[in-house]
């Protein structure tokens, strides 16, 4: 449909479903379906937690949290279009933030889980990690604009490019190369419709088209003992075993119970709420650069409501407004997409439906979705930026590489530990200070794992002012590049960029180096900037100008 009003006509009626958003649904669902798969997972083989919790409380929990995200981003997508009178709005997406649930179950809940031997008291730190989020969240979101104001959208794209580019595009990159025989053949399904305009018989969606030629090479290469994508009729009837109804249930006992791991919980929720912030700027900005304009405030109150919601309910990971708006945009997603993705989250989460999906479709057959989304991030940070802020661009994200790359170390540290007492090769007193001797081994063989966890820590935040302080160097506004710099000395002493705790690390920062060199050049660029013109901003409208806070 075209839209027939006008800006700001309250009569008109936006179409609340259009054809592309069977494409985006299917996109986006599927996207969503991965996050829970792998939320599941970890739930299950990780924490160990008994099916009766992860079936019959956390992820009924976790459904009506993210239903009522998606139906309030549809609200919004639908206002704005009645306002606008355009029918190509396309609503955010939203869901379980990603580098969280990894953040919640591997720092919070699994080293409490450990200590104590029992799951349930690791699901009650996990709960009480998501309280502090949210009200993190619901108080930042009145920041947020004065904030987004300031900061260049080089710098917000930028550092929103680094987390696609590695921790979104990486991992599906990756498990399509693993099994090429259904990654690669799924990437190019999705690849010639969605970049090419391929369009496939009676309209049917190219995610669709996708996941059925997946599930069709995985479950056909059984018939020759292949066994690709790991999928077995046995595994797909013990599935069957979780199917039920559950409903999410009040879970205030267990929110506060968790409270007796405050100390180890905010060590981490006050950085990580910040990193919320940041990401959700990012994501409206995104979101603003494809034409859809949302209000910054309202978008970060909704996902600290939704979580706290969810929270007390038994959920213990916090919700988040999703990367890829452009994506599900370009696609032909508008309002319909984001409400419908709901209601299946529901009927997922509530019917047990997850572990059968589980053994039906392989989930290598889902990833090129994920990494078509991360292409596109990835570019959208160069396609509406001037092309002489690129330089910034590739600059915040550096940030990011430092940071997945140090992930990656760490991973195969531990795994390596582990085997190593598996077999009997290591003592369990002696782990530790192996683990140091092999990381202080690093940089004799070119790899410099200091400046990795240095560099990355606190990537988000890093990218951004990184990105910042490039693109008004580029400008010649070295007043506002030295403001940058200043905060970053700021946010560097007391471990929010360039750091792996919060705190004052005894009196002198968590880094203090980097701390003092991000002061001094804040003073050198002030100096510059005194013996500087200054910046004529009607000859840059892409900048921010001054403008007072609302």
């Amino acid at each position: 449909m075209s839209a027939t009003g006008t800006s700001g006509t309250s009569t008109f009626k936006p179409a609340l479903w259009t054809p592309g958003d069977w494409n985006a649904l299917f996109g986006f669902g599927t996207n969503i379906l991965v996050n829970m798969l792998v939320l599941t997972g970890l739930l299950r083989f990780v924490l160990k937690m008994p099916d009766s919790i992860v079936f019959g409380r956390i992820l009924p929990a976790l459904g009506l949290m993210m239903c009522l995200s998606t139906f309030y981003y549809a609200y919004l997508a639908y206002k704005l279009a009645q306002k606008t009178g355009r029918n190509d709005v396309c609503a955010l997406p939203s869901g379980v933030s990603v580098p969280h649930m990894f953040i919640v179950t591997f720092v919070i809940m699994l080293p409490i889980t450990l200590k104590t031997g029992d799951p349930v008291k690791g699901w009650s730190a996990g709960l009480v990690w998501v309280f502090f989020q949210s009200f993190i969240l619901m108080i930042g979101g009145f920041i947020a604009p004065y904030i987004r104001r300031i900061t260049p959208r080089a710098a917000l794209l930028g550092t929103l490019a680094g987390v696609s580019v590695t921790f979104i595009s990486m991992r599906p990159a990756l498990e399509m190369y693993m099994t090429p025989q259904i990654g690669l053949i799924c990437f190019a399904i999705i690849l010639v419709s969605w970049f090419g305009g391929v369009k496939y018989p009676k309209g049917i969606p190219a995610g669709l088209v996708a996941i059925a030629a997946g599930m069709l090479i995985a479950w056909g290469s059984n018939l020759f003992g292949l066994g690709l994508g790991g999928l077995s009729l046995k595994g797909l009837s013990d599935a069957f075993a979780d199917f039920g109804f559950s409903v999410p249930l009040p879970a205030f006992g267990h929110v506060f119970s968790g409270f007796e791991f405050l100390g180890i919980i905010l060590v981490t929720a006050i950085p990580f709420g910040i990193y919320d912030l940041v990401e959700a700027m990012d994501n409206v900005e995104s979101a603003e650069a494809a034409g859809d304009e949302y209000p910054t405030t309202r978008v970060l109150t909704a996902d600290g409501v939704v979580s706290l919601i969810g929270c007390l309910m038994g959920n213990p990971f916090i919700n988040a407004v999703y990367i890829g708006h452009p994506g599900w945009k370009a696609m032909g997603g508008r309002i319909g997409y984001s409400a419908a993705t709901g209601i299946m989250v529901v009927l997922l989460s509530w019917f047990g439906i997850i572990s059968v999906l589980l053994a039906l479709v392989p989930v290598v057959a889902i990833s090129p979705i994920l990494l078509y989304i991360g292409m596109l991030i990835g570019a959208q940070a160069f396609q509406t930026t001037p092309l002489k802020h690129a330089p910034a661009i590739v600059l915040a994200l550096t940030p990011h590489l430092a940071a997945w790359a140090k992930l990656q170390i760490d991973t195969m540290l531990g795994a390596s530990m582990a085997a190593a007492q598996t077999v009997g090769g290591l003592a369990a007193d002696k782990v530790d200070a192996v683990k140091a001797a092999a990381i202080a081994a690093l940089p004799q063989q070119g790899v410099l794992y200091h400046g990795l966890e240095v560099m990355g820590g606190g990537s988000i935040l890093a990218g951004l002012v990184l990105g910042a302080i490039g693109v008004f160097v580029i400008e010649r506004d070295f007043m506002k590049a030295s403001a940058f710099a200043l905060a970053g000395a700021a946010m560097t002493y007391f471990g929010f960029m360039h750091g792996e705790a919060v705190g004052i690390g005894g009196g002198l920062g968590v880094t203090p180096g980097v701390a003092l060199a991000y002061a001094v050049m804040a003073a050198g660029l002030f100096a510059l900037a005194k013996t500087s013109p200054s910046v004529d901003y009607s000859a840059h409208p892409e900048l921010p100008a001054a403008a007072p806070a609302e």
